[in-house]
């Protein structure tokens, strides 16, 4: 599997390996503490490189299934489709080429869709095309925005919570589908436990659709301390990236992801709600990451 040093692909290495299926990862440094930890969890480290796919089909020599990550790559005006793709062709002809051995079924997570593409959609769907065309069962995963970008700790000024403020491109008041990373891991296991159901299936994947406004009130809630929201402006998005503003464009212009919930609910009952992943994990994770411990209220009689 690739990305398994990530959030979505190590929610699906620790789900597979919990359920004793023999994980392979593939790492660029097998000395990396995130690698090291999957080691002791039970996989197996493959050292590779997208850059240099030389090494690829060492990696996928005896393996039976692939959970393939998109191969991020980013330029100076965001990300690099052109890049991501030439990543993913190179792992897609990799595994096209271990078929005959062993590789019969690939799991590929995307991102979810709109009606108006994204511009970080466009080097994961000529990925999805591409592995249509060379590999014989093929099942996507689109998923929308992770739970855990709340978590996010990188200093771009969106995502994350700083200074108890979180802040991002959408509208205050409207819903946007999220998806625990731990249910795509539960979508990828399901599709690797019966590919006859799911390969040649596309999967839009959200769990839960609050307001921003209402996720940072249930953040407050659960943690105890105030989180508010900042839809960023369209100047403040530009001084970012002109991707962030073209995508606060897009979704001002109504571009939203159309995940059926109930209907995936059916094939995962356990599907998670935005107050699950806080009770289970998020709240505990914010506080530490950014919050602090929780706040007891003084009682003033």
């Amino acid at each position: 599997m690739t990305g398994a040093t990530g959030k979505q692909g190590g929610a699906t290495a620790r789900r597979l390996l919990a359920a004793g299926t023999p994980v392979r990862a593939l790492v660029r440094d097998t000395t990396a503490p995130a690698a090291l930890a999957l080691q002791a969890a039970g996989a197996e480290l493959a050292l590779g490189d997208f850059d240099d796919p030389s090494g690829l089909p060492a990696a996928l020599e005896g393996a039976t299934g692939l959970f393939a990550v998109p191969p991020l790559a980013y330029g100076p005006g965001g990300t690099d489709a052109e890049r991501e793709f030439t990543r993913g062709r190179a792992l897609t002809d990799a595994a096209a080429a271990a078929a005959a051995a062993g590789v019969e079924h690939v799991v590929f997570t995307g991102i979810a869709s709109t009606a108006d593409r994204l511009p970080t959609a466009q080097g994961k769907e000529r990925i999805e095309h591409y592995l249509h065309e060379r590999i014989g069962l093929v099942t996507v995963l689109r998923p929308a925005r992770f739970m855990s970008n709340f978590l996010a700790s990188w200093d771009i000024g969106l995502d994350g919570i700083v200074d108890g403020v979180h802040r991002h491109v959408f509208p205050p008041d409207e819903p946007v589908q999220v998806i625990a990373v731990e249910d795509i891991a539960e979508f990828a296991a399901l599709a690797f436990d019966s590919p006859a159901r799911f390969a040649g299936r596309t999967l839009e994947l959200a769990g839960d659709a609050p307001t921003p406004a209402e996720a940072v009130a249930a953040i407050t809630e659960a943690t105890g301390t105030p989180v508010r929201y900042h839809q960023l402006t369209h100047d403040e998005a530009a001084s970012l990236s002109p991707e962030i503003a073209l995508v606060r464009n897009r979704w001002a212009a109504s571009a939203r992801w159309h995940t059926d919930i109930k209907a995936l609910r059916v094939a995962h009952p356990g599907l998670r709600t935005f107050a699950d992943w806080l009770k289970e994990s998020g709240a505990d994770a914010l506080r530490t990451t950014f919050l602090g411990p929780r706040k007891t209220p003084v009682r003033a009689d």
